[in-house]
């Protein structure tokens, strides 16, 4: 890759980036812009897949809101994603968990990991 590129990249690039993983339920603060305001709306989910490097990587939060399955992808880096909290750590023994799309109540739930 060309030089120039990889010094734009790099220079987007967070400092801290949060330590979570498919399978964790995780809060996500999103900066919003209304016209001339800002407010932090914050989503609660379980993480389905993370994916791609460097600048990048995004990742895909799933919850269920009045029975309906909502997702939502952010790239890691965004200046959007304010903060990433993890809630609890769930036990995944795969990448992706897109099982959970079909499962609905107690089913669509990921084992907690101690």
């Amino acid at each position: 890759m060309n030089e120039i590129i990889k010094e734009i990249e790099l220079a987007q690039l967070k400092e801290s980036i949060p330590e979570f993983s498919v399978g964790d339920t995780v809060r996500v603060s999103n900066k919003i812009k209304e016209g001339n305001r800002e407010r932090v709306q914050i989503f609660e989910g379980t993480v389905i897949k993370k994916q791609g490097g460097s600048n990048r990587a995004t990742f895909t939060v799933r919850k269920l809101s009045n029975g309906v399955g909502v997702e939502k992808t952010w790239p890691i880096h965004s200046p959007f994603v304010e903060k990433v909290e993890v809630i609890r750590r769930g036990k995944a023994r795969r990448a992706k968990l897109f099982y959970l799309r079909q499962r609905v109540g107690k089913a669509a739930k990921v084992k907690e990991l101690i």
